[in-house]
């Protein structure tokens, strides 16, 4: 569908005027919009909020099939570290999806929550009921849920004004040089392939702060713990790779090297969420969780030998 926007429609946010035009509801319109099916005077955007211009040219893809709600699922197993009225904090194994979407829509994080927690289908978006951050698929570790509207509201406002605690750790190949940094570069999803991100000029800012834990010199390896400022698609993976240093097993954001040989069994992305920190919403109270790796990350940071153990 390909649309010139009327003066009407002038200063409208881009997902309303999807709506209109698609004949959908604004969550799916949006859902159009986050998957990069919106183009404004040939240009994707993905922002929700963008504001039109009279006589920008719109440009959707048509919206997927509406599915049905997702649906409690027993079987996915949810390994909950802390559980009040408000909040719930789950640690993700890695290969687990998050919330239903194309091509997964059952067997993920949200079918077990709501097999254990069935409130929380009225908290939130209804396709991503209590969902108020995300970790890739291949990602492993702290995740916070929303068990109440209350909670929601909450989280989403700590997250918004970057008050949230989010730590990872990342194998990645080669050393960080500078040992300690922050990679302060725009994302924005890439107009050659639109399922992923890149550091772009026209993206959303984006900050992660990094320093090396541990480097295997003899490996080309080092071990980097990363805090999130921002909270972008794929954000970490894209900010290495832009420095040079892609994670370990990212076969999506990659550069081509190999691996260290001692690697080769891992199948996996090492990227673990090793900590995560915030005030509960409605009580006030700081809380804040700690996640070893796991055994498959610690396994493979064995093989590499010891390290320097110094990040300069």
């Amino acid at each position: 569908m390909r649309e010139a926007i009327p003066a009407a429609l002038a200063g409208e946010r881009l997902d309303r005027v999807a709506a209109m035009l698609l004949g959908t509801s604004r969550a799916v319109a949006g859902s159009v919009v986050d998957a990069g099916g919106a183009r404004v005077d040939g240009r994707v955007v993905t922002q929700r909020s963008t504001r039109l211009e009279e006589g920008s040219v719109v440009e959707l893809d048509p919206p997927p099939p509406e599915e049905r709600a997702p649906e409690a699922e027993p079987s996915v197993e949810v390994d909950v570290v802390h559980a009040d009225d408000d909040v719930v904090v789950v640690e993700k194994p890695a290969g687990l999806v998050v919330h239903p979407g194309a091509g997964h829509r059952s067997g993920t994080l949200v079918g077990g929550l709501l097999a254990r927690f069935p409130e929380i289908a009225e908290v939130g978006d209804p396709d991503r009921p209590g969902i108020v951050h995300r970790l890739d698929r291949g990602t492993s570790g702290l995740l916070a849920v929303a068990r109440s509207p209350a909670g929601y509201e909450g989280l989403v406002d700590q997250l918004a004004s970057r008050s949230v605690e989010r730590a990872y750790l990342a194998l990645v190949l080669g050393r960080p040089d500078p040992p300690v940094g922050v990679v302060d570069a725009p994302i924005g999803r890439s107009r050659r392939v639109p399922t992923r991100m890149t550091v772009a000029s026209d993206g959303r800012p984006a900050r992660t702060a990094y320093e090396v834990e541990q480097a295997f010199a003899a490996d080309g390896a080092a071990l980097v713990r990363c805090r999130l400022e921002t909270g972008r698609t794929h954000q970490i993976r894209v900010h290495l790779l832009a420095i040079g240093h892609p994670v370990v097993g990212d076969d999506v954001y990659g550069d081509g090297r190999r691996p260290p040989e001692a690697l080769a069994s891992l199948d996996r992305i090492f990227l673990h969420a090793t900590r995560l920190g915030f005030d509960h919403p409605v009580t006030g109270e700081r809380l804040a969780f700690d996640s070893p790796l796991p055994a498959e990350l610690s396994t493979a940071l064995g093989a590499l030998g010891h390290g320097t153990g110094e990040p300069g």
